[in-house]
This record gives C-alpha cells, sequence and structure tokens, in this order.
C-alpha cells in the first residue's frame, strides 16, 4: 500500500469515508478478479483515484456498486464496493506503475534484488504485471504504452540530468502519465469535454507525486548514495515547497472546469487531502490524534514510571524475530489477504503489533470542526485561506 494521498477517517467523516473504502475495496477486488489474488499487493491509494475521478463524472445509475463477500479486513461483513471501468483502469496503471518500480529496483540492485535469483525472481514478476495491465488497460480503450514509455524516459532523464537542470524537467515524465491515466476517466465517464481539465490535473498531481517522493526520501538516498531528484538537480526544499504549493493551486483551478456529478470525494481527496500530503513531507503539520495513539506528547508533566510517576508493568517477553524466509512468507500471506492494509497484524519480521496502513493517515482535531462546507468534514482546512472554490464561505 502507497501512494501520497492518504486521508484521515476523522476528516472524511462517516459518508465520504464509507465511499472511499468502496473505491479501495474495488481496486483491491478488480486487481484480485482479473489477475489473481497476489496481484493485490499493488493496490495503492493514488492508484484509486482514477476509479474516484470517474465515479465523480458519470451519471448516476445502477451498475457502480455490488457488495462484495465477506473478508478478513471487515470483520468478515460484506460490503458496497466499486465497480466497472474506472476500478478496472486504476488496477490497469497501479500493475503498469507496480512493474515498472520494480524494475527500477531491479537495475539499481536495491536490497534483495542485488542477489541474482531474487532479480530473476523480480523481473518475472514485473513482466506478468506489465502485461496483465496491458491487457487490463487494452479491455478498457487506454494504451498503457505511454505509461511504459513514460518510464523508460524516466530514466534516460535522470542519466543525463546534474546540478542545474530544471527539476521540472526530471519530474515530466511522471506527470505525462499521470495526465493520460486521468484524462482516460472523462472517456470512461462519457464526458469528454472534461479530458482537457483532467489531464492538467493529472498532470501537476504526477509534479506533486514526484516531488513529494523526493523530499521524504531525501535523507534516506543520501545514507545509501542512491540519486535523489532534489540533491541530484540541486534543487533546496524551499523551491521544492514552492513548486508544491503551484502544483496544489492549479490542481484546484483544473478541478474548477470540470463537470463532475458528485465532486464531493474527488474534491475533498485532490483539494483539501492533497495540501496535507504536502505538509507532511514538508513537515508542516501535525496530528492531534497522535497523542492518543503514540501516548501524551512530552510536557513539563513526569512521564509514567519516572520520577513521581506510576510504575510501569513489565514488559512482556519478547519473542524472536523471524528469519528472512520465514518472515518473506509470512508478508506474502498479510500482503494478499490485505491485512496490511486496514487490520492490525503482526510484523513479519520483528513480531510487533502494528495497524493497518489504512488507519495511519494524517489526522486532524476534528472536535467541534462540523461541516464547514460542501465536500464533507473538512475539519477546517477548507475555512483556512483556501481558494479551492468550494461552498464554505473562504
Amino acid at each position: 500500500m502507497f501512494g501520497i494521498v492518504r486521508p484521515c477517517s476523522h476528516r472524511l467523516g462517516e459518508g465520504l469515508k464509507a465511499q472511499w473504502m468502496a473505491h479501495l475495496c474495488g481496486l483491491c477486488l478488480a486487481l484480485r478478479g482479473d489477475h489473481g489474488q497476489f496481484a493485490r499487493v499493488v493496490t495503492n491509494y493514488d492508484g484509486l483515484l482514477v476509479s474516484v475521478l470517474t465515479e465523480a463524472q458519470a451519471e448516476r445509475a445502477t451498475g457502480w456498486r455490488r457488495t462484495a463477500g465477506p473478508c478478513p479486513l471487515r470483520g468478515m461483513r460484506t460490503a458496497s464496493v466499486a465497480q466497472g471501468e474506472g476500478a478496472r483502469l486504476a488496477a490497469a496503471v497501479s500493475l503498469v506503475l507496480a512493474s515498472a518500480k520494480v524494475r527500477d529496483h531491479v537495475a539499481d540492485g536495491d536490497g534483495l534484488l542485488a542477489r541474482r535469483p531474487v532479480a530473476l525472481a523480480a523481473r518475472r514478476v514485473a513482466k506478468s504485471w506489465g502485461r496483465a495491465g496491458a491487457r487490463t488497460g487494452a479491455e478498457v480503450g487506454f494504451d498503457t504504452a505511454v505509461l511504459v514509455d513514460a518510464v523508460d524516459r524516466q530514466i534516460d532523464v535522470e542519466a543525463l540530468a546534474g546540478l542545474g537542470t530544471p527539476i521540472l524537467t526530471v519530474t515530466e515524465p511522471t506527470e505525462t502519465a499521470t495526465a493520460a491515466a486521468f484524462a482516460h476517466t472523462a472517456v470512461l465517464a462519457g464526458r469528454p469535454g472534461n479530458a482537457v481539465p483532467l489531464a492538467e490535473a493529472g498532470r501537476l498531481f504526477g509534479r506533486l507525486a514526484h516531488l513529494l517522493d523526493a523530499v521524504e526520501d531525501r535523507e534516506t538516498d543520501a545514507a545509501s548514495g542512491a540519486w535523489n531528484p532534489l540533491t541530484g538537480t540541486g534543487t533546496s526544499l524551499v523551491e521544492a515547497r514552492r513548486l508544491a504549493d503551484d502544483a496544489l493551486h492549479g490542481i484546484r483551478l483544473a478541478l474548477r472546469e470540470v463537470e463532475f456529478t458528485d465532486s464531493r470525494l474527488a474534491h475533498v481527496l485532490l483539494a483539501h487531502e492533497l495540501r496535507n500530503s504536502v505538509d507532511r513531507a514538508f513537515g508542516t503539520s501535525s496530528c492531534a490524534h497522535r497523542a492518543d495513539v503514540y501516548g501524551p506528547p512530552a510536557g513539563p508533566y513526569a512521564p509514567p514510571g519516572g520520577p513521581g510517576g506510576p510504575p510501569l508493568p513489565p514488559e512482556p517477553p519478547r519473542r524472536d524475530r523471524r528469519g528472512l524466509v520465514v518472515g518473506c512468507l509470512v508478508w506474502a500471506g498479510l500482503a494478499c489477504t490485505c491485512q496490511m492494509c486496514c487490520g492490525e497484524y503482526e510484523d513479519p519480521w520483528s513480531r510487533e503489533r502494528k495497524e493497518g496502513l489504512c488507519s495511519q493517515g494524517d489526522c486532524c482535531d476534528c472536535s467541534g470542526c462540523g461541516d464547514c462546507c460542501d465536500c464533507g468534514d473538512c475539519c477546517g482546512n477548507c475555512c483556512d485561506g483556501c481558494d479551492c472554490g468550494c461552498d464554505c464561505g473562504c
């Protein structure tokens, strides 16, 4: 599970949260239905935006939802999930991009992929995903060659880039790929007039995704010696933030030109949650719910177990870590059943208890917030000087 748009359930509210989960489950089940259980590991937050945009533009009619069978992540309950061409386009895009990502890691010899047997297996998986994505894309009228071409050009662009190269030269292939995917949602929804503004929104979303990925990986890449777009081109964090803010503004302007049937979820994700993603990447946001999840913040009082505080209970005995092979098998089982997405699970190697990724979104304090506009619970974000055009009186 990966992606930059990781909404907080507290901000979405019950109605939009149910819609978001319907698209997330719909993408996961579309991958399983067309390509088998293992393909579900490429389920990602950003991919489901394609499904959200398709449904947001479409005329309301039956057939956009179906009742899915019991799933362990839903406590073995059934649920209404998204289906149709939007979910399948999201699956195709996710498969092709995941295939490219694996090939990129193999080429770089990252981690275990530096070992020849593992690299060979990864190449076979990547090739299988690429073919599967192309097949599904063709079935919904989308030529995934534009995605493959963008990924291939990305490698060449990075090889030629150096200090002084404009960072937007490096982000261009990603922009082109996401623009094509966003624009095709207008075709699937029967609103060809939306293709141009959605292509612009997709182009800027791709720029933003590339920038935020570079910002978040900057220190890790420096430690490992890997190439990073910001470091490699000499782009400062200040300039990266300026470009990110410009992209946010451009996405909002582009969305105003799109004719939606129901824009609420798309608006929250692309106008509000995307800004939270930028703030999170640049370290300019905080989560009021963190105290509930990770314990109280540091303060002037003595922490439990410290001087004057109540004694802490003894720690439970630590179980031995799993080995590499056993851990990988456990990871595959968790991924294929999606327990790593939304349930509570045991880390495959350390055996620590962890929350599913769906519950780790950056949260806000929604107490006393209320519905401040027609796009759901924005928790004050839309009333903090935004220019997204919603009816919130900003």
